[in-house]
C-alpha cells in the first residue's frame, strides 16, 4: 500500500489545524536561561538546604511555558510563550485527551509536524486537573508533585522516572517551530531531579 495518500491526508489535517490555530512556522528560538549542573550545588553542606536549592533550579523548567501550558489551572490548554489560551477552544475532557470530536490527537501526532508548525509527542494530552500548577510557586509545585493523592499515586522513584524519561517532558527541549525550548537540556534537568530526590526531596518554602 502506498504511503502517499496517508502523507497527503496528514498534510491536509495539519494544514487545517494550522489554519484554525494560526500557528506560524519560524526558526526555533533558543532558550534564554540555562541550568546549573547538579554538581554545582555540592558546596551546600546541609542536605536539606541543598535539596531545596536543587529543586529551585529545576523549577526554571517546571515554571516555563513548555511545562505550564500543559498544566493549566483551567480546562483549556495554553499555547505559545505568553500562556495564551489554546485556539480552537478545546476542552480537557474526562481523561485530559479532549472531548469527542476535538481530541488532542486530531492535530497533535507522535512528533512535531514542521510543515504546519504543529507540535507533537507520543500520548499528547493535558496533565490531570490535580496536577495543575499554573500560577503556583516552586514550593507549591514541589509539594503537589510529591503528594500521592494528587500525582497519580507516584512514589519518589516514579516521579524521577517521569521527569527523566517521559516523552512529553522530553519534548520541552525539542518543541519545534518558533517555540522557545525549556531552559538548559533534558540531561541536566534529570540530574537535578535525581539529586533532589537523593538529598531528601525537600521543598522550598
Amino acid at each position: 500500500m502506498s504511503l502517499a495518500p496517508i502523507k497527503a491526508t496528514r498534510l491536509l489535517a495539519a494544514s487545517l489545524c494550522l489554519w484554525l490555530t494560526g500557528t506560524a512556522v519560524a526558526p526555533r528560538v533558543q532558550a534564554e536561561e540555562t541550568l546549573r549542573p547538579a554538581t554545582s550545588f555540592a558546596a551546600i553542606e546541609d542536605p536539606a538546604e541543598r535539596s531545596r536549592a536543587l529543586f529551585m533550579e529545576a523549577a526554571k523548567v517546571l515554571t516555563h511555558p513548555r511545562c505550564v501550558n500543559c498544566h493549566p489551572s483551567g480546562d483549556r490548554p495554553l499555547k505559545h510563550d505568553g500562556e495564551i489560551l489554546h485556539y480552537p477552544p478545546v476542552e480537557r475532557g474526562a481523561d485530559g485527551h479532549g472531548v469527542v470530536g476535538m481530541q488532542c490527537q486530531t492535530c497533535h501526532h507522535s512528533s512535531n509536524f514542521e510543515p504546519a508548525g504543529v507540535p507533537g509527542a507520543p500520548h499528547w494530552h493535558l496533565a490531570p486537573r490535580s496536577m495543575a500548577w499554573e500560577g503556583l510557586s516552586p514550593g507549591e509545585i514541589c509539594r503537589q508533585v510529591k503528594d500521592r493523592q494528587r500525582n497519580g499515586d507516584k512514589d519518589l522513584a516514579a516521579i524521577v522516572k517521569h521527569m527523566s524519561e517521559d516523552s512529553l517532558v522530553l519534548w520541552a527541549w525539542e518543541p519545534g517551530s518558533d517555540r522557545e525550548p525549556a531552559p538548559g537540556n533534558a540531561k541536566d534537568f534529570a540530574q537535578l531531579i535525581v539529586a533532589w530526590a537523593e538529598t531528601g526531596a525537600e521543598c522550598p518554602p
